[in-house]
């Protein structure tokens, strides 16, 4: 199944859901940090959120998703485009524990303590910060938090990534479901019982159920209409430009001092790992630039 996304809502009920299948991109994302099986975990849950998330913007809005926690994994960050896009990364790829006594992967003790930050930019005046602090460091369940603390919006959330043997990831995705003013409690009920006979994404995932079905199993006996699906993937967008711009916004001083005693300057993008080299020529002309403007 190809990484996609798709939205839902039902007709007799004021649920909204959206569900992404995240497995490729999670896995691109695995590449490029390099990471081991508790840092893919902890990232490819914030990317899934980052993707759905994401997608609820207008064209041109991006969320950015921090996790700060006081775990041996570090800060995990993920950026969702409107369109579903993801990117991120993490302090500590290398970040490795025993497992929980269940048997899983211990990502809320990687995580530790803290807070979860989301940044919503929709392109119109300052971006709106929202901070709570964490629950578990489970992501999953700290963004529920976030949801019912900053938005006043009842939810839940799902995240899963299943990493196979040989650290490659087999399934990753996850759900949202939130819930519009005028639900009723029996309706609420009906829903926190699919929810638990649902099990988890990734076992849905690892059965075969398409996006469609695992929406209808999570939504089962609500009359669903589903749209909006869509292809969605891991993407950068950095470039040697951006690059560039980034350099002169060090400062007139910093840049001489780069020149003065660096032979060839690099700079490597957090989100994609490539790397950027400027010689000292085209620092000075750049550092030319930084004084036209």
């Amino acid at each position: 199944m190809n990484d996609m996304l798709l939205r839902a809502i039902t007709r007799d009920a004021g649920i909204l859901m959206s569900a992404a299948v995240t497995t490729d991109l999670v896995e691109s994302a695995r590449g490029i940090h390099r990471t081991l099986p508790l840092a893919t975990a902890a990232l490819g849950r914030t990317l899934t959120a980052a993707s759905i998330m994401g997608d609820q913007l207008k064209s041109g809005g991006s969320v950015t998703i921090q996790v700060r926690g006081n775990g041996p994994l570090g800060a995990v960050t993920a950026v969702g485009e409107s369109d579903g896009c993801v990117r991120g990364y993490l302090q500590n790829p290398a970040c490795d524990l025993p497992l929980r006594p269940d048997g899983k992967l211990d990502v809320g003790g990687g995580i530790g303590q803290g807070y979860l930050m989301v940044i919503k930019d929709i392109g119109v005046k300052e971006p709106v910060t929202g901070t709570v602090a964490l629950v578990n460091g489970e992501i999953a369940e700290d963004l529920t938090r976030y949801f019912a603390e900053s938005e006043q919006l009842p939810s839940a959330c799902a995240l899963g990534v299943l990493v196979d043997t040989d650290q490659s990831v087999k399934h990753a995705g996850g759900y949202l479901v939130q819930l519009m003013p005028g639900v009723t409690d029996a309706e609420i009920t009906r829903l926190e019982q699919n929810i638990a006979r649902a099990g988890a994404m990734t076992s849905m995932l690892g059965k075969g159920l398409s996006l469609p079905e695992i929406v209808r199993t999570v939504l089962d006996g609500f009359d669903v209409e589903l749209f909006d699906e869509r292809p969605i993937g891991y993407r950068c967008g950095c470039s040697r430009k951006k690059v560039t711009r980034a350099l002169i916004s060090l400062g007139r001083a910093e840049l001489q001092k780069l020149i003065d005693e660096e032979e060839q300057t690099e700079l490597t993008c957090q989100f994609c790992d490539k790397v950027y080299r400027f010689d000292r020529a085209e620092l000075r002309e750049i550092l030319a630039e930084a004084r036209r403007d």
